[in-house]
C-alpha cells in the first residue's frame, strides 16, 4: 500500500529554519507530482508548494513564496520542503501528499490528491 511519512518537524524561533522530508513507498514515486500542504489550529488545510514529477517546475504559496523551497529525490523516493525565514504564522501541521491521477504538471488543489501522510508538527515561536 500506499506511505507517505513526513519527518523534519519540531520547535524553531522565528527566522530560523527547518527542511521537512516526506519518504514514499508503495507507488512509483517518479511519475506523479507532489505537494506540501499545511493547517494551523482552527483552519482549513492549506496549499503550501507543489513540484512536477521531474522537479522541473514547481509552485507555491503566497504566503511562503521566496522563503520555503520544495525539492525531491526521485532515486531516494522523497520530496523535501526546506522552510526559511519562518515566522510564527507558518506554524502548523505540515503534510505531503501524492497526486497519482496526473502524471504531468501539478496542482495546488487539495482535492486533486489521492495519499496524505500523517503530517509533522512545526512550531515557529515569537
Amino acid at each position: 500500500q500506499v506511505q507517505l511519512v513526513e519527518s523534519g518537524g519540531g520547535l524553531v524561533q522565528a527566522g530560523g529554519s527547518l527542511r521537512l522530508s516526506c519518504a514514499a513507498s508503495g507507488l512509483t514515486f517518479s511519475r506523479y507530482p507532489m505537494g506540501w500542504f499545511r493547517q494551523a489550529p482552527g483552519k482549513e488545510r492549506e496549499f503550501v508548494a507543489t513540484i512536477t514529477w521531474s522537479g522541473g517546475a514547481t509552485y507555491y504559496a503566497d504566503s511562503v513564496k521566496g522563503r520555503f523551497t520544495i525539492s525531491r529525490d526521485n532515486a531516494k523516493n522523497t520530496v523535501y520542503l526546506q522552510m526559511n525565514s519562518l515566522k510564527p504564522e507558518d506554524t502548523a501541521v505540515y503534510f505531503c501528499a501524492a497526486h497519482t491521477t496526473l502524471s504531468g504538471g501539478y496542482s495546488y488543489r487539495e482535492n486533486d490528491y489521492d495519499y496524505w501522510g500523517q503530517g509533522t508538527q512545526v512550531t515557529v515561536s515569537s
